[in-house]
């Protein structure tokens, strides 16, 4: 008789009635996990990386007071290692001339008041670059040159 009864039990569980149970659905994470890490490998690997087109330089130091100007001016950066920017943008040697002879054109036709060259020299800088920012403004046309340096503390 337990025999009969064992088997009336495990026919009602694998019947298609109304006497079986739902099957409880299962949240297995370890593939949602994988999925996110994926997708974040993904964006890590296509995030582009902004690239400053700057110079990083130390001023030497002097005291005085800053000078006032309304003129347009012109920031030449001379890095320690005779790297130069003009504006904040990284430029070779051999263009400075060109790059300076074409901001100083624009400048007299827009607005004619004469450019202030100031040079950023970095206190450890090649001699010889910043002379190559001195005769590149001379060669310009540029005559009013400021050097740039911090305060003494």
């Amino acid at each position: 008789m337990s025999w009969l009864k064992g088997n009336l039990h495990s026919a009602r569980r694998f019947s298609l009635g109304k006497l079986s149970s739902p099957a409880e659905p299962e949240i297995n994470l370890i593939p949602f996990i994988d999925v996110l890490l994926v997708v974040l490998i993904f964006l890590m690997i296509s995030t582009t990386f902004t690239r400053y087109q700057e110079l990083a330089i130390t001023l030497p130091t002097a005291n005085g007071s800053q000078s006032q100007t309304e003129s347009g001016q012109i920031h030449i950066a001379v890095s320690r290692d005779g790297r130069f920017a003009i504006n904040g943008k990284v430029t070779e040697r051999s263009q400075i001339n060109s790059v300076l002879i074409a901001l100083m054109a624009r400048n007299t036709s827009s607005t004619g008041k004469e450019l202030q060259i100031h040079i950023d020299a970095d206190a450890r800088a090649p001699h010889q670059a910043v002379m190559s920012a001195l005769e590149a403004a001379r060669d310009a046309g540029l005559s009013n040159i400021v050097f740039s340096s911090q305060n003494k503390k």
